[in-house]
């Protein structure tokens, strides 16, 4: 088997969120989910202020699913009812399992609202199958430092290892299910080659730049690729000097019950997960 073909094309559409505009790339009208990834926003990259906080989001509950957190420029301070805490900088990633319940903020960290900056990030949801969604909340805090990173003999294409194993690196987040998550840098002109299991589901989305393909489609930024299970291969070639959030991973073949930030089986489980918050059973948030 050779080269997957593209299934969907998904151009991200803009919504607002909490008074800031974000993209939506996954869900869309004709494709809810790409399993096991369930929602993927992009959000930046914003110009900010010092003093200005483009990112607060209040204190909110999670259930069945992991919420992760890909930072490119500013800073993002994390807080949870678990006691955990966390300083995104640029390159971090933060991949939080929400299990059975947790509580958490997101807002800028202080150092950015110090200074102001650029703000951008990518927040992706990834299900969990119905024996780890009860199970205990973690919280990783993976630093970009600790992040491999490969690159060609001359550097033309760069490729940060964050979930599953790249030229037999393996990267630093520990995922439920089989996933890879590699931050793939292009320089204009030059392609890489990602090799899956043909039974994976894959997605590129394209943080910048421009892709293209053998059939001389384009594919703008904000746009995200959706691969056929044709292959055992992606080859993603940029057009112009590009950056792509690559995403594979194991589907979940199960039922899915879903309401606000609550990703369970069924519709008793979601509201099992609202009785549970509002009884407390979730933790306290104290910041």
């Amino acid at each position: 088997m050779g080269f997957r073909s593209i299934q969907h094309i998904l151009p991200s559409s803009v919504i607002d969120m909490a008074g800031t505009s974000i993209k939506q790339a996954l869900p869309t009208q004709n494709v809810e989910q790409i399993s096991p990834f369930l929602l993927l926003h992009h959000f930046g990259p914003f110009q900010v202020e010092a003093g200005q906080d483009p990112f607060d989001v209040a204190p909110h509950p999670h259930r069945g699913f992991e919420p992760v957190t890909f930072l490119y420029q500013g800073g993002i301070r994390h807080k949870d009812s678990r006691g955990n805490e966390g300083h995104l900088e640029e390159g971090d990633v933060q991949w939080m399992t929400a299990g059975r319940g947790i509580i958490h903020s997101e807002r800028a960290s202080k150092k950015f609202l110090n200074t102001g900056g650029t703000m951008e990030g990518i927040q992706l949801w990834i299900n969990l199958p119905q024996n780890q969604k009860m199970r205990s909340p973690r919280y990783q805090n993976l630093k970009k430092d600790s992040i491999p990173q490969w690159e060609d003999k001359d550097g033309h294409v760069r490729v940060n290892i964050v979930a599953g194993t790249w030229k037999g690196t393996p990267g630093p987040a520990q995922t439920q299910t089989p996933i890879l998550a590699l931050q793939i840098e292009l320089d204009q002109g030059y392609s890489t080659e990602v090799e899956i299991p043909h039974t994976y589901n894959a997605m590129a989305y394209v943080v910048k730049g421009t892709l293209t393909s053998s059939n001389g489609f384009d594919y703008e930024a904000g746009t995200l690729l959706h691969y056929a299970t044709d292959g055992t291969s992606v080859e993603v070639r940029a057009k112009s000097n590009s950056s792509i959030l690559f995403l594979a991973g194991a589907p979940i073949d199960e039922p899915l019950a879903q309401w606000g930030p609550y990703v369970m089986n069924t519709q008793t489980e979601i509201l099992e997960a609202m009785r549970d918050y509002q009884m407390g059973k979730m933790g306290f948030y104290i910041d």
